[in-house]
């Protein structure tokens, strides 16, 4: 075995630890989002939508203040973050919640 591969098996965010698995279990999260931005968007919910935007943007935060940094789950929730934020933008124009308002017209 090189000595680099050794050292990231062994390290403090290497395939021993949560913090290695924890970010691979989140990609899930991520393909199932991928997957589901070709399903209409009345079929997104508003408020699971932006609870998972919050909690992405918590964890990115999380990832960079814990000792050891863990880049990826930093790069793994920021990736969601962008996949959530896009659903949900998806969402609010479904909704009328975004663009621009149309004014009655006078006759």
């Amino acid at each position: 075995m090189s000595a680099a591969f050794k050292a990231f098996l062994n390290s403090p965010v290497g395939p021993k630890t949560t913090h290695f698995w924890g970010p691979v279990s989140n990609w899930g999260i991520i393909l199932a989002s991928v997957a589901d931005t070709k399903k209409p968007p009345e079929m997104i919910s508003g408020n699971m939508t932006g609870v998972l935007c919050v909690y992405s943007a918590l964890f990115v935060r999380f990832a960079w203040m814990v000792r050891p940094r863990n880049y990826f789950l930093m790069v793994t929730h920021s990736c969601n973050e962008c996949v959530q934020l896009y659903q949900l933008s998806r969402w609010a124009r479904a909704h009328g919640l975004l663009g621009k308002k149309k004014e009655p017209e006078a006759q």
